[in-house]
């Protein structure tokens, strides 16, 4: 006799398939162990050896956002999971912390394995590649509130920093120097903006060549969020950090004021580097105002990095020997806490 679907699948929600599903990634997700790890997923909750006493614990939360839906129409999912860590160890490195663990949520109108997999092989990939334990998480399976073939995907991630090492830019004074580190494309942010020009205004679909890039519309929208760890931690240590930005949602003029004291102001040249295809192409076919594009985008940079200019010698040397692509951008000058823009 055949089994009876239960009065919940019924509903649009199938607990059986859903747990085969993580039964299936949870080697996967083992590969991501690091020291201090004590328990695996499928508790109830995540357990992390506390650090020492002079050690200070720093979160952040995100989301991949809009860029999920250029997911979606890709058919291609081994990305995102990248996207979110990445994206979240930007966050909490320029305070100088080290990522130690992960926690993801993945919302689902229908629970599909296959997709599923593939979003945490990206996570899993991530968490490798920058030392970090993928400790557990939440799935949830939502007919109703997720329209149908789509999904949501955020996380938390907490990092450790020694007290004495904690970077707030409070240190940043005028005549310091900005270093930009280059970005892979639109990381995480703009998407909205991006989407609505490209796909509804320009009528080009995902595999279509964007115009001036070579490169097709999937595979530039879909290029993965930089993690700066690596590069950032080589500089440590050799160089005297100021302040760094991580190159966000509201761009330069929203993300560079939250670490500059209330008396300077960070001075962009944007002769100092060229801006990527991808983003002329949104602001001219989108007739988007120069302002606004440096407002909502990166423009090829994901990082900046503030140092004394007597050390921008030694900092640029270090950034390039880690391969970061790192370029003089700026100054920092007396001011009231403000971005301002040159050339």
């Amino acid at each position: 006799m055949a089994k009876k679907q239960s009065a919940y699948a019924d509903a649009g929600v199938d607990i059986d398939n859903k747990m085969a599903a993580l039964r299936a990634v949870k080697k996967m997700v083992g590969s991501t162990r690091v020291p201090g790890l004590l328990s695996e997923i499928g508790s109830f909750g995540g357990f992390f050896a506390a650090p020492g006493k002079d050690q200070v614990l720093v979160a952040s939360t995100d989301g991949v956002g809009t860029k999920l839906k250029v997911a979606m129409l890709a058919g291609r999912h081994d990305t995102v999971g990248q996207d979110i860590i990445n994206h979240c160890i930007n966050d909490i490195l320029v305070h100088g912390a080290a990522p130690l663990f992960f926690l993801d949520y993945f919302g689902a109108a229908r629970f599909e394995g296959p997709v599923f997999k593939a979003v945490v092989q990206g996570l899993c990939k991530a968490c490798r590649a920058n030392g970090c334990a993928l400790i557990g998480g939440e799935t949830a399976e939502m007919p109703g509130l997720y329209p149908p073939g789509e999904y949501d995907l955020v996380g938390t991630i907490v990092g450790v920093v020694p007290r004495k090492a904690i970077i707030t830019g409070k240190t940043i004074r005028p005549g310091d120097v900005l270093i930009g580190l280059s970005s892979s494309g639109l990381h995480t942010n703009g998407f909205s903006l991006a989407r609505k020009i490209i796909f509804e205004q320009e009528k080009l679909k995902i595999g279509d060549i964007l115009p001036g890039t070579g490169r097709r519309v999937g595979e530039a929208l879909l290029a993965v969020h930089t993690s700066y760890l690596r590069p950032v931690q080589r500089l440590m240590g050799r160089v005297a950090i100021r302040g760094m930005a991580h190159i966000t949602g509201g761009g330069f003029c929203d993300n560079v004021p939250r670490i500059l004291p209330k008396t300077v102001d960070a001075v962009f040249d944007r002769s100092a580097w060229t801006v990527p295809p991808l983003f002329r192409f949104i602001q001219e076919r989108g007739r988007v105002a120069r302002e606004e594009m440096y407002r909502v985008f990166n423009m090829g940079i994901g990082m900046v990095i503030i140092v004394r200019a007597a050390d921008q010698g030694k900092a640029l040397a270090v950034l390039k020997a880690a391969s970061a692509a790192p370029r003089l951008i700026g100054r920092i000058e007396k001011g009231r806490g403000a971005v301002r823009m040159l050339n």
